[in-house]
């Protein structure tokens, strides 16, 4: 008896915070036509994809939540402690702090 190939999937990724607005990304991921080694690479393909495009879609997202933060900081008088060009550089970094 031949398999039959798996009905369309999705990738959700949600985010919610007591402080920003919630968000949910969802990628459409087609199932293989086949269940041949195509049909899978094919449907892995898609995969990535999906993923890559949810990736980019998640960061703009938590990009402007960061911002909302910081603005919303910065109105109620805080004082931004960090400095976030040298977090940008450094990010995925291990840094070794200097002693002075």
């Amino acid at each position: 008896m031949a398999q039959s190939a798996p009905s369309d999937t999705a990738l959700t990724a949600s985010y919610s915070s007591p402080d920003n607005a919630p968000f949910s990304v969802t990628q459409s991921i087609p199932a293989p036509s086949t269940l041949d080694a195509a049909g899978k690479s094919k449907y892995l393909e898609s995969l990535r994809a999906s993923i890559a495009t949810a990736q980019d879609q998640i960061n703009k997202e938590l990009t402007t939540r960061m911002e909302e933060d910081k603005a919303r900081e910065e109105a109620a008088g805080a004082v931004h402690a960090v400095d976030d060009e040298k977090e940008e550089e450094n990010y995925g970094e291990e840094v070794q702090e200097e002693d002075d």
